[in-house]
């Protein structure tokens, strides 16, 4: 199949009426959607008619037989009255409050469990204290557990939710 003058003025008139490329290939037969979509592209046929929009209602207001115009108050939204997100219309539950998270408090470490680059082994905290150009650098040096490189205290410093992450960081700079 060629796309002739015929054929390419036809395109030309199904898709400035708005018609799908799937709806034009089955009128011009013969060719598929993918190639009316390649021969309005190469066309640059980029603009579409649209459907007219409809005319927005004019809203109607209820008025009192005796003639009073006067505009009752806004009603308030009671607490039994379901909340909703967007235009989801879906009800929305309060999440409860997050247990507060006790933060981790420094552990003294014993000289006798600072551990050097030298001491140190599988079930050893490999948790950095101090200056590393400096004498008095050491390890952290407690026990830790098997493919656990911290104790439990370096842990929870070292390991901490995303989200508690994000807070931190947003707490440090607001």
């Amino acid at each position: 199949m060629s796309w002739t003058s015929e054929r390419v003025d036809l395109l030309k008139k199904l898709w400035l009426d708005g018609l799908s490329a799937s709806q034009i290939a089955a009128e011009l037969g013969g060719v598929t959607r993918n190639a009316v979509i390649g021969k309005v592209h190469r066309l640059g046929l980029s603009g579409r008619a649209k459907a007219p929009a409809a005319p927005a209602k004019a809203r109607k207001t209820t008025r009192p037989a005796n003639g009073d115009a006067q505009p009752s108050a806004p009603t308030e939204t009671g607490s039994s009255a379901p909340q909703t997100v967007g235009a989801t219309a879906l009800k929305v539950e309060a999440a409860p409050a997050p247990a507060p998270v006790e933060k981790p408090r420094a552990e003294v470490v014993p000289i006798a469990k600072r551990a050097s680059i030298l001491t140190l082994t599988e079930r050893t905290c490999k948790w950095p204290i101090g200056d590393p150009t400096k004498d008095d650098f050491y390890f952290c040096g407690n026990s830790s557990e098997p493919g656990v490189p911290y104790c439990p205290y370096h842990c929870r410093i070292a390991y901490q939710p995303a989200n508690d992450r994000r807070r931190d960081r947003s707490s440090a700079t607001g």
